[in-house]
């Protein structure tokens, strides 16, 4: 292979930082969240030639420059032998160098050992190097877990189980339905909403497109590394403003690897999970809320992989595949009187192969797919007995499949010039098919609400057999197709960098509808006495609180977001010790409809700097400080186009009854109700009547996208040899969000009726087909509506007028850090403590709180006026303290012991009832709003959820007489079996007819469990 240059040696500086960013973005750009490559550098004597070899064929050679520095960048990951040549012989080298994924790494030869070896005519191999104790060309804010920590430590087997190792990241709420589309629980940055954040595999966004709840996952034995990016991204990077988790699969090398591994969690050792009990304020104080004992499971995880070359520095492949199965019993809600028996199969491939074409061009490509199976049956339960009753009927069983490729190609076309392209798809199906439950039951909703006059002997309330209320399309799936193309250009003292960054997303056969062959659910419900249902759109029942509706559902759309980015990078090296990051991105987003009519067109400029800067105090490495600011925009998902901008019903038919059947839970003595559209008649708060959706009448005008802002200072200082400390300031504002805005009715006549009536138009926006539109809260909106000359009358309606607060989310944080490198000792560790304030009237895309009742950007909150009184307060994601450690210890050679330690408060609690003193339902039931038994009640208000204390860790075999290739683990997660939850029931209701389930447990710490494990690699 011919010997080429990354990077002339003349244009470097003396300083390791110069040094390190003329590698880190000389020829990639800016460091930059998907980057899938590192660099590496150091000193040498002025005139000899430095050449690397990387495991996988990779090799290159330069001339030390007058500055007596070297430098490689755009390197693939991997281990390097680097070596030292001095008048064509070698005299020094070090092996087993790792990169890591974004960062620099320093391999320097002293002059003297240099010319010492030289006069011998012999070379010394040093194994091993270390990366430097600071990076110090870089200015986002990053934790790197690499695959050697992840062997280590006791973690779950996901991306955000990984991601909580860092500062900043919190769990997101587990009890309200938030999951990936293959059942992962959610992590928060930052403060930010669990859908605001993205997710890479080797440089491809594999977010879920639908409603950002998470992204694609690999067999855990496939990871390389995994980089966690908490804030400060360069302008390459877009679509999140929460936090981006990066993972760089494995590649083959030109040594052949394989291994396997096989993992137990059994049931006899894990711990039984505590019962929820209604809390001491309910009128079913003491009694069991949900009996979960018995809600254990078991799982195996099976893995392999095998890599190495198919042509001998030249083509290399790598493969790895995981099988998990996981069987046990979930126990519904003491109301629902149900056991189901569930079995999990997660079946997970990835390959990668990677082609050196020549020194200069390389070609990627990487394969992967992740199957998530469920099957259950579902069992009559005795709450009383704690035994399991008749066979029900299969559960729905659910298949999701992911599969994606992507496609890389890099050119080195000058030694100042490089060119990278890259093309991937992703698809998702997402299969159902329901159980064989009877289709003449109807499912009963709020049973805890039924008038408890006719529920003698069912303290629970009354409810039956069917398990089944909406049912998917069987054939929904989503597709995604994402390409980039990338220059970077040298030119003294700047590295320029250019480049686009686009995505089509697809959301196919979305829709939901109600099983059963009478098309609707009975749900009960509860209204303080003459404050009258949906606003007064629904007379009270007379003479009592309790009432039930004909609940009807159908949706049923096909959409699509198109997304483009074009951004900018200047990488300024100002001095030898001072450089500047100076970028410019600019967001375009189009979201069509189920009719591929565009209803949000968002391609006038979006501009979000970025700067940043880093000052290496001393020169040489050992202090940095930092400090930057960011704009970062967010598309708006997939999901709100299913009901906001195509055609669905969403209805409730209102009755009073005086008596339920108790075999079917059916009301009996149905009374209709009296709405604004007449006795018994349907009514929607939303107008969803199934009529088709005019695109210029589903969004505000002009509707701006979701945007934050961020502002990050700190430092890094190296203590002794092996220590790193640091701190960091943080401050993250919400300039701009999208959700619904549904107060349009009339007879009561909504606000905006109100306010076009005010403008001189005529318009009944009820009878125009308007339901809600997607708009800026917090903000004056412009909207529109469809007038009898076939034109359309708008209103620009001011925020006051619209009668909401200003948009409010912001999040503080302190971080302190110190951090041990294993160096020639025994361990390695690291502890940070995380002191933050998150407040404001907004989550963001979600409310956790409401869950799987409000989907990203189309929540309950802004909804309406009353519901944002009192708004103001802590936020879902607030936990004001997060103290974290993990690490690990070598006892001997054979026995390692690991561990993390994690203490985080718990998130705000809220309560949710009537609206006013009088605790009336202004338009969306007596469970909605900021105030509690009559008085105000602002978010967090009522208090915490309890503080929690994880502490998980394990113990490691690798017995000499295998070579260290053979390995046993046994791990205990949760090891002193602290239960707390960690999420409460919010609603409340009202003070003569309380929901007994306010304030009980739905979520809880995992209990105690041990996994057990035998590795072997070769």
């Amino acid at each position: 292979m011919s010997s080429r240059s990354i990077r002339q040696a003349s244009v470097l500086r003396r300083s390791s930082l110069a040094l390190a960013l003329a590698m880190g973005m000389g020829l990639t750009g800016t460091v930059m969240a998907q980057a899938t490559t590192g660099t590496l550098f150091g000193s040498a004597e002025a005139g000899d030639t430095v050449q690397i070899t990387s495991g996988s064929g990779v090799t290159r050679s330069t001339t030390v420059g007058e500055s007596g520095r070297y430098s490689f960048g755009n390197l693939p990951l991997g281990t390097y032998k680097v070596t030292l040549i001095k008048g064509g012989a070698t005299v020094d080298s070090r092996d087993n160098v790792e990169l890591r994924v974004n960062a620099g790494t320093d391999v320097s030869f002293t002059t003297a050992a240099s010319a010492t070896n030289a006069s011998n005519l012999e070379g010394v191999t040093v194994v091993g190097t270390a990366l430097p104790p600071i990076d110090v060309s870089s200015v986002d804010s990053r934790t790197v877990i690499t695959q050697t920590q992840l062997k280590q430590l006791p973690l779950g087997r996901t991306a955000e189980a990984i991601a909580l190792l860092a500062p900043g990241v919190a769990q997101g709420a587990t009890g309200s339905g938030f999951a990936s589309p293959t059942g992962q629980a959610l992590v928060s940055f930052g403060g930010s909403a669990v859908t605001e954040n993205a997710y890479y595999i080797n440089g491809m966004n594999t977010t879920d497109p639908i409603s950002g709840y998470g992204g694609m996952a690999l067999p855990y034995g496939a990871i390389d590394q995994q980089e966690i990016l908490t804030g400060g991204y360069g302008a390459q990077y877009g679509r999140s403003d929460g936090g981006v988790i990066s993972i760089v699969g494995r590649r083959g090398t030109n040594d052949f690897h394989f291994g396997g591994q096989i993992l137990w969690t059994p049931a006899f050792a894990k711990a039984d999970p505590i019962n929820a009990k209604y809390p001491a304020s309910s009128v079913r104080d003491g009694q069991i809320y949900r009996y979960r004992n018995l809600n254990k499971d078991w799982e195996a995880v099976y893995s392999a992989y095998a890599g190495g070359p198919l042509i001998k520095d030249t083509l290399f492949g790598f493969i790895a595949v995981e099988g998990a199965k996981r069987e046990g019993d979930n126990v519904s809600n003491a109301s629902a009187n149900r056991n189901t028996k569930y079995t999990y199969k997660d079946p997970k491939f990835y390959a990668k192969f990677d082609w050196n074409i020549n020194d200069n061009n390389l070609l990627e490509v990487t394969g992967a797919s992740y199957k998530h199976d469920y099957t259950g049956d579902v069992y009559n339960f005795n709450n009383v007995t704690r035994e399991n009753g008749d066979f029900i009927a299969a559960d729905t069983a659910a298949r999701t499949k992911q599969t994606m490729w992507i496609a890389k190609y890099t050119s080195y076309i000058t030694d100042n010039l490089t060119l990278t392209a890259q093309y991937g798809k992703q698809d998702t199906k997402l299969f159902t098919q329901t159980g064989t439950t009877d289709p003449n039951l109807i499912p009963i909703l709020g049973a805890e609400s039924q008038n408890p006059a006719y529920t003698t002997g069912f303290p629970q309330g009354i409810t039956n057999s069917q398990n089944l209320t909406t049912v998917p399309d069987p054939t929904h799936e989503s597709k995604v197709t994402n390409y980039r193309f990338d220059l970077s250009y040298v030119l003294g003292d700047h590295t320029i960098s250019a480049g686009i960054d686009n995505q089509n997303t697809q959301d196919l056969n979305d829709g939901e509808s109600i099983y059963n062959n009478s098309g609707y659910e009975w749900s009960y419900g509860t209204v303080e006495d003459d404050s009258g249902i949906a606003n007064g759109a629904v007379d009270s029942p007379v003479g009592t609180p309790y009432y039930v509706s004909q609940y009807r559902q159908q949706t049923a759309a096909s959409v699509r977001v198109r997304q483009r980015a074009q951004y900018i990078q200047d990488q300024w090296q100002v001095t030898d010790t001072v450089k500047l990051s100076l970028g410019l991105r600019n967001d375009q987003f189009t979201n069509y409809n189920g009719s591929n009519q565009a209803y949000i067109t968002q391609t006038k400029p979006q501009w979000a700097p970025r700067l940043g800067g880093t000052w290496d105090v001393y020169g040489d490495s050992t202090f940095k400080v930092y400090a930057n600011a960011g704009r970062y925009y967010l598309a708006l998902p997939l999901v709100p186009a299913l009901r906001g901008a195509s055609g669905s019903t969403q209805t409730n038919t209102y009755y009073s009854y005086t008596g339920i059947d108790p075999a079917t839970g059916y009301p009996t003595g149905l009374t209709p109700l009296n709405t604004v559209n007449g006795p018994g008649q349907p009514y929607s708060p939303n107008n969803e009547y199934g009529q088709a959706k005019d695109p210029n009448i589903v969004s505000a005008k002009g509707l701006k996208s979701e945007y934050q802002d961020e502002f990050i200072a700190g430092f890094d200082k190296t203590w002794g040899d092996n220590w790193v400390y640091g701190a960091k300031l943080t401050y993250r504002k919400l300039g701009n969000a999208i959700d619904d805005y549904c107060d349009t009715g009339s007879n009561p006549d909504g606000r905006l009726q109100e306010l076009f009536a005010a403008s001189g138009s005529t318009v009944n926006l009820a009878d125009a087909g308007v339901s809600c539109y997607l708009f800026n809260p917090g903000r004056a909106n412009t909207f529109l509506a469809p007038n009898a000359a076939g034109g359309y009358d708008s209103v620009h309606a001011t925020n006051k007028e619209l009668g909401f607060p200003h948009l409010k989310r912001h999040y503080y944080a302190l971080e302190l850090h110190l951090q041990h490198e294993k160096g020639d000792g025994k361990w390695w560790g690291n502890v940070s403590y995380v002191y933050s304030k998150l407040y404001g009237n907004s989550e963001g895309q979600t409310d956790s709180d409401a869950g799987t009742r409000s989907d990203p950007s189309v929540t309950q909150a802004w909804d309406n006026a009353p519901l944002m009184v009192y708004s103001n307060g802590k936020l879902a994601n607030d936990h004001t303290h997060a103290l974290k450690a993990y690490g690990a210890y070598e006892i001997t050679p054979e026995w390692q012991v690991s561990g993390n330690i994690a203490i985080v408060s718990g998130a705000p609690r809220n309560c949710y009832g009537g609206f006013g003193p009088d605790q009336v339902d202004a338009g969306y039931g007596t469970t909605s709003y900021h105030w509690c038994g009559g008085e105000p009640s602002p978010p967090g208000a009522v208090g915490r959820n309890p503080i929690t204390h994880t502490v998980s860790a394990a113990l490691a075999y690798r017995p000499a007489f295998a070579d260290g290739k053979l390995g046993f683990t046994a791990e205990v997660f949760n090891l002193f079996n602290e239960q707390k939850k960690t999420q409460s029931y919010p609603y409340y209701a009202t003070t003569s007819a309380p929901l007994p389930t306010y304030n009980a447990p739905i979520a809880f710490q995992t209990p105690r469990y041990f996994r057990f494990g035998v590795t072997y690699d070769y």
